[in-house]
């Protein structure tokens, strides 16, 4: 299974970033090697949830881990088959521990409405 975490920065030790769709960085976690590959996101000015919920459809994301996530991202990323848990914080590496232990909510409606181009 492919995990993906929003992240400040490339690694597992980095915090996670609290907006899904304008995070800094995606980090794509195999849950049975833990290997990690840091993607660098590129949100654009219009978009950016839909953009990077194409992304993570197009890397073979399985799960979602992020602070917040915008309605038109729930979109895509719904349609992605890709099951999405919000609230994490603290580091990557910290979020990754409590989805492990199921301390994270799944949820299918967004957390914070869209932005219309700002962070």
């Amino acid at each position: 299974m492919k995990i993906c975490i929003t992240a400040t920065g490339r690694d597992l030790d980095d915090g996670v970033d609290q907006v899904f769709g304008r995070a800094r960085y995606f980090l794509l976690v195999d849950s049975g090697t833990r290997a990690v590959e840091a993607v660098e996101n590129a949100p654009g000015a219009h978009g950016a949830g839909v953009q990077a919920a194409q992304l993570l459809s197009e890397k073979g994301v399985d799960v979602l881990i992020t602070g917040n996530v915008g309605p038109n991202a729930v979109q895509g990323l719904q349609a992605a088959g890709v099951r999405i848990y919000t609230g994490a914080s603290g580091t990557a590496r910290d979020a990754l521990g409590n989805y492990e232990s199921g301390s994270l909510p799944e949820t299918n409606r967004p957390t914070r409405a869209g932005h219309g181009g700002r962070r």
